[in-house]
């Protein structure tokens, strides 16, 4: 199971592809993009700047320069921002940085983006994504949602969440346990609600089969993430 990260593939009114927007840049970004068949990049959204999310962004580089040719549009928290350019400051020539306040919207091809502050580090996002068919969350590093943030997202047809721990959160400040991801999602009214950012930091071991099995009680409503999983909005 690779990094979190996450790609939207744009419409174009005729039908045409429209823009391709990067959620985080992980350390194995190049490996994603290559499985996935992206050939560019249009825009750029950090969730934060926390090395599991940004330690690919030096992939980008001749990608921007040889087939995008202009500098690429890229938003977040100023924190985010700022970590990006500390961390890769070679790169910081071909990015154009655009900072989005809690809250800030951003629409790009008829697809509307809302920048919400989740519980972890100082300047994290998750992003609503929103189009007239679909409401989608995508908070990818989070524990308890923030009130505000939670009642923006109540009702949304998928989430996607932060579902580090299994049983013993070692970091409720930072993150959920599955047990709590699916507890907050369904209470919120998520239409599915997919468990990501899983990891290893269990106190007993998990298979995915075993939590598969876990799952069943929910009826098809709760179910883990993975590589390459596409959902239409």
């Amino acid at each position: 199971r690779g990094d979190c990260g996450a790609l939207v593939r744009g419409t174009n009114a005729d039908g045409s592809p429209g823009r391709n927007v990067l959620i985080d840049t992980p350390p194995d970004l190049r490996h994603q993009l290559l499985r996935e068949d992206v050939r560019r990049v249009d825009e750029l959204l950090y969730t934060h700047a926390h090395f599991d999310h940004l330690g690919g962004l030096g992939e980008l580089e001749y990608l921007v320069q040889l087939v995008r040719k202009a500098a690429l549009p890229t938003y977040g928290s100023a924190a985010a921002l700022e970590g990006a350019g500390i961390e890769f400051h070679y790169m910081t020539y071909c990015l154009d940085m655009r900072e989005l306040a809690p809250f800030d919207e951003l629409e790009l091809d008829g697809v509307r983006y809302t920048a919400l502050p989740v519980t972890h580090a100082p300047g994290t996002y998750g992003y609503l994504i929103e189009t007239p068919e679909t409401r989608l969350f995508y908070a990818s590093d989070t524990g308890k949602l923030p009130p505000e943030t939670a009642e923006r997202v109540r009702g949304v047809d998928v989430m996607a969440m932060d579902a580090t721990f299994w049983k013993r959160n070692w970091s409720p400040d930072a993150h959920h346990s599955v047990q709590e991801c699916i507890e907050e999602g369904l209470e919120l009214d998520a239409g599915t609600l997919y468990l990501t950012h899983l990891a290893m930091h269990y106190d007993e071991p998990v298979t995915l089969a075993e939590l598969e099995e876990y799952l069943q009680q929910y009826g098809g409503r709760v179910k883990p993430a993975a590589d390459g999983l596409t959902i239409g909005i």
